[in-house]
Protein backbone atom coordinates (compact mmCIF):
# COMPACT_ATOMS: atom_id res chain seq x y z
CA UNK A 1 0.00 0.00 0.00
CA UNK A 2 1.48 3.41 -0.96
CA UNK A 3 1.38 6.69 1.01
CA UNK A 4 -1.54 8.03 -1.00
CA UNK A 5 -3.68 5.00 -0.18
CA UNK A 6 -2.66 5.14 3.50
CA UNK A 7 -3.68 8.80 3.69
CA UNK A 8 -7.03 8.04 2.08
CA UNK A 9 -7.64 5.11 4.37
CA UNK A 10 -6.88 7.14 7.53
CA UNK A 11 -9.10 9.90 6.22
CA UNK A 12 -11.94 7.40 5.84
CA UNK A 13 -11.42 6.22 9.42
CA UNK A 14 -11.67 9.82 10.67
CA UNK A 15 -14.56 10.82 8.41
CA UNK A 16 -17.24 8.27 7.64
CA UNK A 17 -18.49 8.32 4.08
CA UNK A 18 -22.09 8.74 5.21
CA UNK A 19 -23.31 12.06 3.70
CA UNK A 20 -25.28 12.95 6.83
CA UNK A 21 -22.29 12.46 9.13
CA UNK A 22 -20.11 14.39 6.68
CA UNK A 23 -22.57 17.31 6.77
CA UNK A 24 -22.68 17.14 10.56
CA UNK A 25 -18.87 17.39 10.67
CA UNK A 26 -19.12 20.41 8.38
CA UNK A 27 -21.71 22.05 10.60
CA UNK A 28 -19.51 21.54 13.66
CA UNK A 29 -16.57 23.15 11.86
CA UNK A 30 -18.84 26.05 10.90
CA UNK A 31 -19.96 26.37 14.53
CA UNK A 32 -16.30 26.46 15.62
CA UNK A 33 -15.67 29.30 13.13
CA UNK A 34 -18.62 31.24 14.54
CA UNK A 35 -17.26 30.65 18.06
CA UNK A 36 -13.85 31.96 16.95
CA UNK A 37 -15.43 35.18 15.64
CA UNK A 38 -17.46 35.58 18.82
CA UNK A 39 -14.37 34.97 20.94
CA UNK A 40 -12.54 37.77 19.13
CA UNK A 41 -15.46 40.06 19.99
CA UNK A 42 -15.29 38.93 23.62
CA UNK A 43 -11.55 39.60 23.68
CA UNK A 44 -12.00 43.15 22.41
CA UNK A 45 -14.86 43.65 24.87
CA UNK A 46 -12.51 42.45 27.62
CA UNK A 47 -9.79 44.87 26.50
CA UNK A 48 -12.33 47.69 26.66
CA UNK A 49 -13.27 46.49 30.16
CA UNK A 50 -9.61 46.57 31.25
CA UNK A 51 -9.33 50.15 29.98
CA UNK A 52 -12.57 51.08 31.74
CA UNK A 53 -11.51 49.47 35.03
CA UNK A 54 -8.14 51.23 34.95
CA UNK A 55 -9.71 54.57 34.03
CA UNK A 56 -12.41 54.32 36.68
CA UNK A 57 -9.91 53.36 39.40
CA UNK A 58 -7.37 56.04 38.47
CA UNK A 59 -9.92 58.84 37.99
CA UNK A 60 -11.41 58.61 41.50
CA UNK A 61 -10.02 60.37 44.55
CA UNK A 62 -7.12 60.06 45.38
CA UNK A 63 -6.27 60.53 41.72
CA UNK A 64 -3.70 58.31 39.99
CA UNK A 65 -3.34 56.06 43.03
CA UNK A 66 -4.43 52.46 43.13
CA UNK A 67 -5.25 50.50 46.26
CA UNK A 68 -4.54 46.79 46.54
CA UNK A 69 -8.17 45.97 45.75
CA UNK A 70 -7.94 48.14 42.62
CA UNK A 71 -4.78 46.35 41.50
CA UNK A 72 -6.42 42.96 42.09
CA UNK A 73 -9.49 44.01 40.09
CA UNK A 74 -7.20 45.15 37.28
CA UNK A 75 -5.25 41.86 37.39
CA UNK A 76 -8.53 39.96 37.28
CA UNK A 77 -9.64 41.88 34.20
CA UNK A 78 -6.26 41.30 32.50
CA UNK A 79 -6.33 37.59 33.29
CA UNK A 80 -9.89 37.25 31.98
CA UNK A 81 -8.73 38.66 28.62
CA UNK A 82 -5.71 36.33 28.59
CA UNK A 83 -7.98 33.35 29.29
CA UNK A 84 -10.25 34.43 26.43
CA UNK A 85 -7.19 34.56 24.17
CA UNK A 86 -6.25 31.03 25.25
CA UNK A 87 -9.78 29.83 24.49
CA UNK A 88 -9.45 31.43 21.05
CA UNK A 89 -6.16 29.55 20.55
CA UNK A 90 -7.98 26.33 21.50
CA UNK A 91 -10.65 27.01 18.87
CA UNK A 92 -8.08 27.86 16.18
CA UNK A 93 -6.02 24.75 16.96
CA UNK A 94 -9.18 22.66 16.65
CA UNK A 95 -9.97 24.25 13.28
CA UNK A 96 -6.45 23.81 11.94
CA UNK A 97 -5.76 20.27 13.19
CA UNK A 98 -9.32 19.04 13.75
CA UNK A 99 -8.22 17.94 17.22
CA UNK A 100 -7.91 19.45 20.66
CA UNK A 101 -4.38 19.84 21.93
CA UNK A 102 -4.38 18.78 25.55
CA UNK A 103 -1.41 21.00 26.43
CA UNK A 104 -3.28 24.11 25.26
CA UNK A 105 -6.42 23.06 27.13
CA UNK A 106 -4.40 22.43 30.31
CA UNK A 107 -2.63 25.78 29.95
CA UNK A 108 -6.00 27.51 29.63
CA UNK A 109 -7.37 25.74 32.70
CA UNK A 110 -4.18 26.51 34.63
CA UNK A 111 -4.45 30.18 33.73
CA UNK A 112 -8.09 30.24 34.87
CA UNK A 113 -7.17 28.67 38.22
CA UNK A 114 -4.27 31.09 38.65
CA UNK A 115 -6.62 33.99 37.90
CA UNK A 116 -8.90 32.72 40.66
CA UNK A 117 -5.93 32.47 43.03
CA UNK A 118 -4.82 36.02 42.23
CA UNK A 119 -8.22 37.61 42.82
CA UNK A 120 -9.20 35.37 45.73
CA UNK A 121 -10.14 37.20 48.92
CA UNK A 122 -8.61 34.96 51.56
CA UNK A 123 -10.62 36.61 54.33
CA UNK A 124 -13.87 35.44 52.71
CA UNK A 125 -13.11 31.80 51.80
CA UNK A 126 -12.62 28.73 53.96
CA UNK A 127 -9.25 27.02 54.33
CA UNK A 128 -10.70 23.95 52.58
CA UNK A 129 -11.40 26.06 49.49
CA UNK A 130 -7.85 27.40 49.51
CA UNK A 131 -6.39 23.88 49.85
CA UNK A 132 -8.61 22.55 47.07
CA UNK A 133 -7.61 25.42 44.79
CA UNK A 134 -3.94 24.81 45.56
CA UNK A 135 -4.33 21.07 44.85
CA UNK A 136 -6.03 21.88 41.54
CA UNK A 137 -3.22 24.26 40.58
CA UNK A 138 -0.59 21.63 41.40
CA UNK A 139 -2.49 18.92 39.50
CA UNK A 140 -2.82 21.12 36.41
CA UNK A 141 0.86 22.07 36.59
CA UNK A 142 1.88 18.42 36.77
CA UNK A 143 -0.47 17.53 33.93
CA UNK A 144 0.92 20.31 31.78
CA UNK A 145 4.49 19.27 32.61
CA UNK A 146 3.69 15.69 31.65
CA UNK A 147 2.31 16.79 28.27
CA UNK A 148 5.39 18.89 27.55
CA UNK A 149 8.04 16.43 28.78
CA UNK A 150 9.28 13.92 26.19
CA UNK A 151 8.34 10.36 27.25
CA UNK A 152 11.93 9.11 27.58
CA UNK A 153 12.95 12.13 29.67
CA UNK A 154 10.00 11.80 32.05
CA UNK A 155 10.74 8.09 32.48
CA UNK A 156 14.46 8.72 33.17
CA UNK A 157 13.75 11.43 35.76
CA UNK A 158 11.35 9.12 37.61
CA UNK A 159 13.69 6.12 37.54
CA UNK A 160 16.64 8.16 38.93
CA UNK A 161 14.73 8.89 42.12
Amino acid sequence: MNDKEAGTESKRADRPEDPLVSRLYGSIRYAARVLAVLMVLVIWWGVADVVYVLYSRVSTHPYYLLEISDILATFGAFMAVLIAIEVFVNIVSYLSDDALHIDIVLATAYMAVLRKIIILDYKEVSPDYVYATAALAVALAIGYWLTKTPPHRAHNSVSKQ
